[in-house]
């Protein structure tokens, strides 16, 4: 037992050592006296310049923000959250216990987050979750002073805040950097309040870029290593050059503290929403007026593209700009101005970042060969989606056709075969097979005939389940 025991604690520190030796090679240094004979240039044993020049420069800038706000309280035994948020909620009534006989719907509290100066007259970048429902604001700088602040305005889609303090003196403020030049490896500083404890420094790496973790359709966040914790919502990521990189938004965490994956709204993106909020109080998107939904590769090789790229339309509202320059259910948008799509959920942030009334190019594929429209956006309700992802299935077999109201419904679905095994449900109604519509099962079996004697494949069919439509790729082998 003292033997096993003795191994895991040198395996640990052997492990240990060899992080230590790749994050200063990642840095240019890394000191290899240990590894190598005494003959290794001078140049390999020089220290990783200390990170301190860089927060004492950014640091002035970083602020702690206080919120006096009234919550509705969640019952006990709710769903935990899959990523927490770090906005430190405190309740005088949790001293009792939240679920104590005094408990309310509606109770007061304090919230604690952070913010970044960005300009020297007073505006103040956070998040929107940190400020919800403020009923007061007060702003925290470096060096003490105290100030209440107000809301500029808010995008709840990106959860970004803009806040604004009256001063008389200019304030030490940051800058965006390029967000869109950071690489996985890069290294980041985090400052902010964590657990409302004042100007707290964490460093860490550039995790990964481009995570999508559920938190609207414009998704596309940093995820950085160094410890992010509640309080720390709003704060900034830093660059070694003193630049904001990112706005600290949320964490993954099992348990409540940081376990050292965050996440972060690139600077590409909070720059333009700050600049919008700063004019106008609030963010305009441009509106198409689809549907889309993920191409796999069924659905890529059913409609005749040569790989699964773009983003497939599952329907088109009606009375929207996509309609109005001849968009359909099946298309696949595959750029917009010239600028590929590539994955699906690109296109809601393409079409976001323009304004109403902007025109742009579509180009898509429809019918085997490439089209192209011109679109007019129009603008997106503040409740809208740009285009709303669909879940996909892929997939045909084991199914039983029937008819009913003028309609062709899927009657069985064999159990554990491919089209169960791929979502397809009892109820499911086929509006149409290859683009063509669909009244009888002898349309269905038409259709799919003269696909098979074309030595197709498969047969792209679009369902329709509660009032939504999302297309199937289904391979005409399966039995």
């Amino acid at each position: 037992m003292q033997t096993r025991l003795s191994f895991r604690r040198t395996a640990r520190r052997t492990v240990a050592a060899i992080l230590l030796g790749g994050a200063l090679a990642a840095g240019g240094a890394f000191h290899v006296g240990a590894l190598q004979s005494s003959g290794a240039p001078d140049a390999a044993s020089a220290a990783l310049p200390s990170l301190a020049g860089t927060i004492e420069r950014v640091t002035p800038a970083v602020v702690n923000i206080r919120v006096e706000k009234t919550i509705k309280a969640e019952m006990p035994g709710g769903p935990q959250e899959f990523m927490r948020r770090f906005f430190g909620e405190r309740s005088p009534w949790s001293e009792r216990g939240p679920w104590s006989e005094k408990w309310r719907d509606w109770q007061p509290a304090t919230g604690v987050g952070s913010g970044f100066v960005v300009s020297e007259d007073g505006h103040i970048v956070t998040n929107h979750h940190v400020v919800a429902g403020a009923k007061e604001i007060a702003v925290t700088f470096h060096d003490k002073r105290r100030l209440p602040a107000r809301i500029v305005g808010a995008d709840p889609k990106t959860d970004l805040a803009l806040l604004k303090v009256d001063t008389d003196e200019p304030l030490a403020h940051v800058a965006f950097g390029d967000s869109e030049r950071v690489r996985v490896g890069d290294w980041v500083v985090a400052v902010g309040n964590p657990f409302g404890l004042g100007h707290s420094v964490t460093a860490g790496i550039v995790s990964a870029r481009g995570r999508q973790i559920g938190a609207g359709p414009y998704d596309d966040f940093l995820q950085i290593s160094a410890p992010i914790n509640r309080g720390n919502s709003g704060g900034p990521a830093f660059n070694l050059q003193g630049e904001v990189i990112g706005v600290n938004t949320a964490i993954f965490s099992p348990n409540g503290g940081s376990v050292g994956i965050g996440f972060a709204v690139p600077a590409s993106l909070a720059d333009d929403i700050v600049a919008e909020l700063k004019a106008d109080g609030a963010v305009e998107r441009g509106r198409l007026g689809v549907r889309v939904q993920q191409m796999g590769d069924d659905l890529a090789a059913g409609l005749g593209l040569d790989k699964a790229e773009g983003a497939l339309v599952a329907s088109v509202d009606p009375s929207g700009p996509a309609a109005d320059a001849g968009l359909m259910a099946g298309d696949v948008i595959l750029e917009v101005d010239g600028k590929r799509v590539g994955e699906m959920r690109r296109l809601p942030r393409m079409i976001a970042a323009r304004d109403p009334g902007d025109r742009v190019t579509l180009r898509f594929w429809r019918d085997r060969k490439m089209a192209s429209a011109e679109v007019v956006l129009d603008a997106l309700p503040a409740s809208g989606k740009v285009a709303e992802a669909s879940a996909t299935t892929d997939g045909f077999a084991g199914l039983d056709l029937g008819e009913a109201d003028g309609k062709v419904v899927v009657a069985e679905v064999a159990p554990g075969g491919p089209a169960a095994r791929k979502g397809m449900r009892k109820g499911d109604v086929l509006v149409s097979v290859d683009r063509r519509p669909v009244a009888t099962p002898d349309d269905v079996d038409r259709i799919l005939a003269g696909l098979k004697s074309s030595g197709r494949e498969s047969a792209v069919m679009l369902i329709r389940r509660e009032n939504r439509d999302r297309f199937v790729a289904l391979p005409l082998g399966a039995a």
